[in-house]
């Protein structure tokens, strides 16, 4: 099956820029990670997101899709194989021996099948991980389980039991490299290939050691303390330096990469869009009408809001700096809180509260047919509604004063 265009995964341009696309990555991943999505497929999705992100954001990477597409960032573009060609996939040689075979055998393509002859660093390593809602706003520290492969404490590294020679391979004679004839449908092709036995080291104890089996380095679980700011989301990347797989010939070790996975609110009272926080809350219609102060919920706990009177469904309060913490600025600056205005509409009524209610009714409607009369109404009717409309806010402050 034919992968999709990456951009199209992350459904960002060409010309999209870093935090662009990064900030497409985080929606979607919110959207398809398997911990959160119900759709059958959404593993499936989130790593096709994943791979997209991978190389969209890494511009060596995005520079070699854009120019090759998904050709240039396959695990063997670049190498000595000249797979890209197509049509001589899967015949049993390799394109790039046809052109030795005419203009001569190329020594970079020589060397690259040979392990480098001087210290190597090592492969670096990925997990991932989900945090809650509050984690990521707030930080925290966490302990994780990792495997990676550390240098064999029994052999220090070397492959070889104790008091034992490291001599020159016997299959490559110290070379690293092995010669290999391959016949085809245009003869007899040569090719120079990495030696299978030491991996192009060129040497290999006498005698294997028995815990790493001559690998000098061995698989171990491993707990590691990791510390994630305030402010991070699903997305985010920590690094931890040298918790990778250890080198070869003495090279330092790779690096862990952490992915970041934040969770929704699991109260589903907040929502997070970048810095900023959204509440949608629910008023009484009394408290909206007359104005009054309210006890809400921020990310810290409550606040005081202060409801004006005749505050409309939908008006949106701004809460300075309730938001949630600019990464990378240990609090410093936050984002906003934005609060929501709905209405509680009560399902039941109090003979009170309803006989007010269809009073204010009446009231409106008399207004209105007052105002379909005529357009022009002298002073002293307009004084003696704006009397009538006055007495019934006072009529409502008393019941609601009466029956706190």
């Amino acid at each position: 099956m034919a992968k999709r265009d990456y951009y199209e995964v992350l459904g960002v341009t060409k010309n999209s820029n870093e935090t662009e696309v990064k900030k497409a990555y985080r929606n979607l991943a919110r959207t398809y990670h398997p911990d959160v999505s119900k759709e059958e497929n959404a593993e499936t999705k989130f790593k096709e997101i994943s791979e997209a992100y991978e190389v969209l954001s890494d511009p060596n990477k995005k520079a070699r899709y854009d120019q090759f597409g998904h050709e240039g960032v396959n695990n063997q573009f670049g190498g000595g194989s000249y797979g890209g060609f197509g049509g001589f996939d899967g015949m049993g040689f390799d394109l790039g021996d046809i052109f030795d075979s005419f203009f001569g055998s190329s020594s970079s393509r020589r060397s690259s099948n040979a392990r480098p002859s001087g210290p190597e660093r090592g492969s670096d390593l990925r997990i991932d991980i989900n945090i809650s809602f509050k984690e990521a706003i707030f930080g925290v520290e966490k302990d994780i389980e990792i495997r990676h492969l550390e240098k064999c404490s029994e052999c220090n590294g070397s492959g070889a039991e104790k008091e034992s020679k490291i001599v020159n391979c016997d299959t490559c004679g110290g070379k690293g490299q092995v010669h290999q004839t391959q016949k085809t449908i245009f003869g007899s092709f040569s090719q120079i290939a990495m030696c299978p036995k030491c991996n192009g080291a060129g040497k290999w104890p006498e005698k294997a050691c028995k815990e790493c089996s001559g690998k000098g380095k061995i698989q171990k679980s491993k707990s590691i303390k990791i510390k994630i700011p305030a402010g991070v989301d699903s997305g985010a990347r920590l690094r931890v330096s040298g918790e990778g797989n250890v080198g070869e010939k003495g090279g330092p070790s790779g690096d862990l990469y952490v992915m970041i996975y934040a969770q929704p609110d699991e109260t589903k009272t907040f929502k997070r869009q970048d810095n900023d926080v959204y509440i949608e809350l629910a008023f009484d219609y009394h408290q909206l009408t007359l104005g009054d102060d309210v006890e809400i919920p921020t990310l810290e706990g409550t606040t005081k809001l202060n409801i004006p009177e005749a505050t409309q469904v939908g008006t949106i309060f701004t809460l300075k700096g309730k938001g949630v913490p600019v990464l990378g600025t240990d609090g410093r600056r936050r984002g906003d809180l934005y609060v929501l205005v709905n209405v509680i509409i009560p399902k039941k009524l109090s003979s009170e509260e309803e006989k007010l209610i269809k009073e204010l009714s009446n009231l409106y409607k008399k207004d209105e047919s007052k105002h379909d009369e005529s357009k022009h109404k002298d002073e002293s009717k307009n004084k003696n509604e704006s009397k009538h409309g006055e007495s019934f806010i006072n009529i409502l402050k008393n019941a609601i004063n009466k029956d706190k």
